[in-house]
């Protein structure tokens, strides 16, 4: 269903009319403005003509400044209006990929808004670069204001960092004290969003910079990771696999899955086949080594103390850590009755 009144093929047909036979075939070839709706190289033009690409380049030019200056072109200003309305309504800036699928599904009809793009005095084209995707403005304050927020909102983050739809588009606002309340909505900053390269969200709707693991998931360590993370507390492999299944529909085995634990260190092995998150403080090594640790850093504890520090960082049963203690070869209770290193 198409966002737009007027009929793209129609107004194309009127205001390239009066272009000679090899001019028209150019501008239509190059735009994909024909019944296949393939954008043509200067290159390809070029063989069928027998002639450079450079000359091909300058027919295109010629031709285009002739539309903007017939009367048929001034004919369908209407056009050129709505058009210019509709990014005003999407945020004055847009990615290209972004305008396009919202205005049509068909490639034809893209192909030609995008000819009216490059015609119309209305519209600035900003090329793809680093940190952006190739877009379109009308409006250079609001363009220079959303590209630098942009860029702010990306240097604070940290790698690591996944924040929540509501909380970034938040943090996309603060940057942009200047911008006018017309364009504060969700829609139109999610839209300016996904103009940077920079940051992006992962497939459950966290936003982070687009380099990390976290967004850019690459396997099932990557997945792992995030549904351990919303899960909040240890999950067994087999928990995990099957979480990975059902949130993003991966069927994934219960091997793989193990070992893609074992081998990250964003996982650590807290009880038989339990995992938890490094993220979370617990630690590796069997109950004896965590005792040990605990006492090295807390001096001497009671029993109790002991068990419950413990159980914040393993997943053991309350029975192996009272064993492990009584064990004198490494532990020993002091005259007040709390237990030490040995």
């Amino acid at each position: 269903m198409s966002t737009i009144s007027f009929k793209p093929k129609q107004v194309t047909k009127r205001i390239t009319s009066h272009l000679q036979d090899r001019a028209s075939d150019v501008v239509m070839n190059r735009f994909g403005l024909t019944v296949d709706a393939e954008r043509k190289t200067l290159e390809e033009i070029g063989k069928k003509y027998g002639i450079t690409r450079e000359r091909v380049r300058q027919i295109e030019d010629v031709a285009l400044n002739s539309i903007k200056k017939s009367e048929a072109y001034k004919a369908e200003q209407a056009a050129f209006d709505e058009l210019k309305q509709l990014i005003q309504s999407l945020g004055s800036i847009v990615a290209e990929h972004d305008l396009l699928s919202h205005i049509s599904n068909d490639k034809g009809t893209q192909n030609h808004i995008h000819f009216y793009l490059v015609l119309g005095d209305a519209f600035k084209k900003h090329r793809e670069d680093d940190n952006f995707h190739s877009r379109w403005s009308i409006d250079d304050e609001v363009a220079t204001t959303v590209h630098d927020s942009l860029k702010k909102l990306y240097s604070g983050l940290k790698d690591e960092d996944l924040v929540p739809e509501t909380e970034m588009i938040k943090k996309f606002f603060d940057q942009m004290k200047d911008v006018c309340e017309e364009y504060k909505n969700e829609e139109i900053a999610k839209r300016w969003l996904s103009m940077s390269k920079n940051v992006s969200k992962n497939p459950l709707g966290e936003w982070g910079k687009s380099t990390s693991p976290n967004i850019h998931t690459r396997g099932v360590k990557d997945y792992a990771f995030l549904v351990m993370r919303r899960h909040g507390s240890p999950m067994h492999f087999r928990e995990v696999a099957d979480a990975i299944s059902k949130t993003f529909g991966r069927k994934t085995h219960y091997a793989t899955c193990h070992n893609e634990l074992i081998k990250d260190s964003r996982f650590v092995l807290v009880g038989r086949g339990m995992y938890a998150l490094a993220d979370w403080g617990y630690k590796t090594g069997i109950a004896r080594d965590v005792i040990k640790d605990i006492l090295k850093k807390e001096g001497p504890m009671t029993k109790e103390d002991i068990v419950e520090k413990v159980m914040k960082e393993r997943y053991f049963k309350k029975n192996t850590i009272l064993v492990n203690i009584q064990n004198p070869k490494y532990f020993k209770k002091n005259k007040a009755g709390l237990y030490t290193l040995a």
